[in-house]
């Protein structure tokens, strides 16, 4: 049962990652697009942001490492 938990809770936390940096990139591009003039600062923000989201799934791994070897 601890290895059913631990794979549900790193895949999940995966496709929530997922899902959240495509959001995150898309409406970075689509505010590129409507003022070219701010594209290094949404940059620079964008990928801060992308960091910060790809800390769940490794916290994710943590915990399912955790569940695993309990």
């Amino acid at each position: 049962m601890n290895f059913l938990s631990a794979g549900i809770a790193a895949g999940l936390a995966a496709l929530a990652a997922s899902y959240g940096n495509g959001h995150v990139i898309s409406k970075t591009i689509e505010s590129m697009a409507r003022q070219p003039e701010m594209s290094g600062q949404l940059r620079s923000t964008m990928f801060i942001g992308v960091g910060l989201i790809e800390a769940v799934p490794i916290l994710a791994m943590v915990v399912a490492f955790l569940l695993v070897f309990k």
